[in-house]
């Protein structure tokens, strides 16, 4: 019987956390990890072409489950790649574990082909990094480990020299406990109090996050007991957007005119489960009151009357028996009325086109809403993607939206999808996915036919980094630097076994879409969407408007007048089409 070793360790112990997948790429220093699980055959290796996507992919499966998921990097230039990654889980907030593998222990500090020290590099963007250095460490250092990232819902990270993974363990079977986690409510007192501040005020607006999901009919019960519409941030939409009368729209840099207007025009404001990082959003009055689970967040972007650290769904449920029916519903409606005309103008704005012209993306993201399935999880990248999504996307209640939110990386829509397909196989998973962005992990596309994860990929070929662009033209700069050469990403995933069509008219798009949706394995539809659509931000400031003048000047004066001609052609309301 072979020994019981340290690799084999970690593996028997992650199975028994319920761990289904290791995301990562080989090399001889996790020889002994992907020995343990060929031969334990228990958690199943997602190979990947690059160490970013399995950081990617794994921190998606962690969200999609909220459970422990897990990715892998060899020593050095291996898992230096995995650190984008580890950020948009930290950052997210999800349970992770990264295994950075090392050099052998006896050469490090002695400038080894490939030595980093990793246990320093990941420590920023991880709630616990060690490195193990004896065999003896491993038990109680993996669990810390786990019971860090699982309690905590961050990264943790273990750095294991290959030579000590190849070692026999000290204990000869693993074992797991899992930790559990409590439900906290703020204490009575201050609950009286906030119910107290909330009697004294008629325009009260909720602005609600990521944390409020899962307690959407708390929120909405809240919302009609103080009549006051509710916001929602962008990790918010999936949560408080859908079957919800009060809600008013998105707020922030790609939200919605009402959404900015509801919170600059309250009298008190309660923020719930939101890390809303735009501090100029917020109303100028400091009557705001914030709940969140993590007591960091608490007072981070503003002043604060009162913040109380607690679980939404439990803290509203103790709240709401302490509340008084609001009799006053003309800020509610007057925030409604604002909604639904900002709503129509933006619906207005998805139209289809002539025939041979690049597509609107606003209509190309409303007809991708209306295809998809009802439990869709969607994944957007950075940038315009993300900015259509936002605003054209419907969520129901079952649908997911997903992206990098918070860290704000380019290229995480195709490994996200990737980790919440292997989490949901028989899910349907759409990423939309910029052409700056799918440019950047081109390579796992291979991996999606590889593992027949049946992922759908909407390509937004603009050609052109289109958010950059917008930011430069909003200062006064030429955006030349922004071009993106054309590039055929249908023929590209054709040519790697992957479904695939072009999309150049909007009369062809539906026949496009369906094709993929009804697909069986993994699809890419590469769609030619105009080059200069904007995306008109709720407050438009002085100097935006005074750099946008000078942007045309700029550009007429260097020879790129077309691009102006164009940028007028296809956002003025008298020229779409």
């Amino acid at each position: 019987m072979a020994e019981f070793t340290i690799a084999d360790l970690i593996v028997d112990t992650l199975a028994r956390a319920g761990v289904r997948h290791i995301w990562g790429l080989p090399g001889d220093s996790l020889n002994g990890l992907t020995e343990s699980l060929r031969r334990q055959d228990r958690i199943r290796w997602r190979g990947v072409r690059h160490e970013e996507v399995a950081a990617l992919a794994a921190s998606a499966e962690a969200d999609a489950t909220q459970s422990l998921s897990v990715c892998a990097g060899s020593c050095g230039p291996g898992n230096l790649h995995l650190i984008n990654g580890l950020y948009e889980a930290q950052r997210a907030g999800v349970p992770m574990l990264a295994i950075a593998a090392q050099i052998p222990s006896s050469e490090i500090g002695l400038g080894y082909f490939q030595e980093t020290h990793p246990e320093n590099l990941f420590r920023e963007c991880s709630d616990y990094c060690e490195l193990v250095s004896s065999p003896e460490q491993m038990p109680q250092v993996l669990e810390t480990a786990m019971n860090t990232a699982l309690t905590q819902r961050r990264v943790a990270v273990i750095v294991v020299p290959g030579d000590v993974a190849l070692k026999p363990a000290p204990v000869k079977q693993a074992s797991w406990n899992a930790p559990v986690r409590g439900v906290t409510v703020p204490p009575a007192a201050a609950l009286d109090t906030l119910a107290e501040q909330l009697a004294g005020h008629s325009r009260i607006a909720i602005l609600g996050g990521y944390g409020c999901h899962g307690h959407h009919a708390q929120v909405v019960a809240l919302a009609e007991r103080l009549k006051a519409p509710v916001i929602h941030a962008l990790r918010g939409k999936q949560s408080l957007e859908y079957d919800n009368p009060f809600d008013v729209g998105m707020t922030g840099l790609i939200g919605f005119s009402s959404g900015y207007q509801a919170l600059k025009k309250c009298d008190f404001l309660l923020m719930l489960g939101t890390n809303f990082p735009y501090r100029d959003f917020f109303p100028e009055h400091g009557n705001i009151v914030q709940i969140d689970e993590r007591g960091a967040h608490l007072g981070r972007r503003c002043s604060l009357l009162q913040g109380l650290v607690g679980d939404i769904g439990a803290t509203l449920e103790a709240l709401l028996p302490r509340l008084a029916e609001q009799p006053d519903r003309s800020f509610l409606e007057e925030t409604q009325a604002h909604y639904r005309k900002a709503r129509q103008g933006l619906d207005e704005l998805a139209t289809p086109r002539a025939e041979g012209e690049p597509l609107h993306p606003q209509y190309l993201t409303a007809r991708i809403s209306e295809l998809a399935a009802a439990d869709t999880v969607f994944t957007c990248d950075v940038g315009t993607p993300t900015v259509w999504a936002a605003r054209y996307l419907a969520m129901n209640g079952q649908r997911r939206l997903t992206g990098s939110f918070m860290h704000g990386s380019m290229a995480t829509a195709t490994p996200q999808a990737m980790g919440w397909q292997a989490a949901f196989p028989e899910r349907q998973v759409v990423a939309l996915a910029g052409d700056g962005g799918i440019s950047m992990l081109l390579g796992d596309l291979i991996t999606l036919v590889e593992q027949q994860l049946p992922v759908k990929i909407v390509v937004y070929n603009n050609q052109t980094l289109g958010f950059v662009a917008m930011e430069m033209k909003a200062a006064g700069f030429v955006d030349e630097v922004t071009d993106l050469s054309p590039a055929n990403f249908a023929e590209v995933a054709a040519s790697l076994g992957l479904f695939s069509q072009r999309v150049d008219s909007s009369e062809q798009l539906d026949v496009a879409l369906t094709a993929a949706f009804e697909h069986p394995g993994p699809a890419l539809i590469d769609v030619h969407t105009a080059k200069q659509e904007l995306s008109i931000p709720p407050r438009i400031q002085a100097e935006q408007a005074k750099g946008f003048s000078l942007y045309t000047l700029r550009a007429i004066m260097s020879g790129r007048g077309d691009e102006v001609i164009d940028l007028v052609k296809t956002n003025w309301p008298w020229q779409r089409g």
